[in-house]
């Protein structure tokens, strides 16, 4: 309230800088030229006199004949003008759109019911926003819920065994492994995570980068998309191994951005935009993100455009006669293949490998493409509709 009344008084004040000079009509008198030089005439008289060089008696008689032409200069003066001063009603108005351009600018340009923040108190309390953040269960617990999936009453009876057969065996990596799987399966992904977590455990140091990568992927998912304290860390732990990992600079990011500090946020998604395969997953978010996170920061960026290989010849694949198609399929699925095994790429990708190799008839490689692609786009609820319904497409959907 007092911010606003703050703000009346000020505009009041401009307004009435701005009104007072039109409301003074200024006089404005045309003087003759002649009026001066009479003057000055005068004046040289008087010193003539002092001097000695004009006697007393025809001073006398000159001054009066130049007072005379003075005197007649001066009614000859144009008489003085005032300028019309504006209405009471146009000042009014002069003063209301003050008010209004004022307003209107700051509505647009700064941000109404926020009170004053500067710069240090504002990161002092980002700093405590992350410390004092909920942790991984508290983020579980506040996520939305997710719709079940449909699946088969024995499926669901045989995870149900699995559930309780994994944790009597603490060291069996196959039935960790075959929970995280199943539990990702059936977007249970909290309990995913923990099956992952044992998985780490397990293999202990042959634990490789993705194996961390998933159980970072399948944490945030299952907070709904918060970094929580124990995924930062996880993030960390990445970046040590791989300073370069994509997910884990997603994240840490992420992290920066949701706990009020978009200027750290970009510092860090600026370079995965920019050096990044645009159809990663992780670097599609952050493009996605980063503009938003520039403009809270008060910095100007133009998002790069994605950059990579188009894949429009694989849509019009579906258009050709049955022959040309199996033949265009033949000699592009290895291209196709090679690229997503190296560089990665987006899940319309590998649904298209999925549905390439299932047109082929090599059921047995799109099954296995089914399954690798499952792990890359796990925190994906988008990526692993797309690949279902690639994996049903192709007749290898377990």
């Amino acid at each position: 309230m007092v911010f606003w009344l703050v703000c009346f008084v000020l505009t009041l004040v401009v307004a009435a800088l701005v009104v007072a000079p039109l409301l003074r009509a200024p006089t404005i008198i045309k003087e003759n030229p002649d009026v001066a030089i009479y003057r000055a005439q005068l004046a040289e008289i008087d010193r003539d006199v002092a001097r000695a060089v004009l006697a007393a008696d025809e001073a006398e008689r000159t001054k009066t004949e130049i007072a005379r032409r003075l005197l007649a200069a001066h009614k000859s003066a144009a008489p003085a003008s005032d300028k019309k001063a504006p209405t009471m009603a146009m000042s009014l108005l002069t003063v209301i759109a003050v008010g209004i351009v004022s307003f209107g600018i700051y509505w647009q340009l700064g941000a109404p019911g926020y009170g004053d923040l500067p710069l240090e108190a504002r990161l002092a309390a980002s700093a405590e926003m992350r410390a004092n953040r909920p942790g991984q269960a508290q983020l579980e617990q506040a996520a939305p819920a997710l719709d079940p999936i449909d699946a088969p009453d024995d499926y669901l009876e045989a995870i149900a065994q699995l559930r309780t057969i994994a944790p009597t065996r603490p060291d069996d990596l196959e039935a960790w492994e075959l929970l995280a799987f199943h539990e990702t399966e059936l977007r249970n992904f909290a309990a995913a995570a923990v099956a992952q977590q044992n998985v780490v455990r397990i293999k202990g140091d042959a634990a490789d980068i993705n194996d961390l990568r998933i159980q970072l992927d399948l944490m945030v998912v299952a907070t709904g998309g918060f970094i929580s304290p124990e995924a930062e860390s996880l993030a960390r732990d990445i970046l040590e191994r791989d300073e370069t990992n994509l997910a884990a600079r997603y994240y840490l990011g992420a992290m920066y951005d949701q706990t009020d500090r978009p200027d750290l946020a970009f510092r860090i998604w600026r370079d995965v935009v920019e050096n990044g395969d645009a159809n990663q997953f992780h670097v599609a978010n952050a493009r996605a993100l980063i503009s938003d996170a520039a403009f809270r920061a008060g910095l100007e960026y133009a998002l790069p455009e994605a950059r990579g290989p188009s894949f429009e010849d694989m849509d019009a694949a579906s258009q050709m006669s049955s022959e040309d198609q199996q033949a265009m399929i033949g000699s592009m699925v290895a291209g196709l293949a090679e690229r997503l095994a190296t560089e990665g790429g987006p899940a319309q990708d590998w649904a298209r490998l999925i549905r390439a190799y299932g047109v082929l008839g090599d059921q047995e490689a799109a099954r296995t493409v089914w399954h690798e692609a499952q792990q890359v786009f796990v925190s994906s609820m988008r990526g692993m509709e797309i690949l279902t319904n690639a994996a049903r497409d192709a007749g290898v959907l377990e």
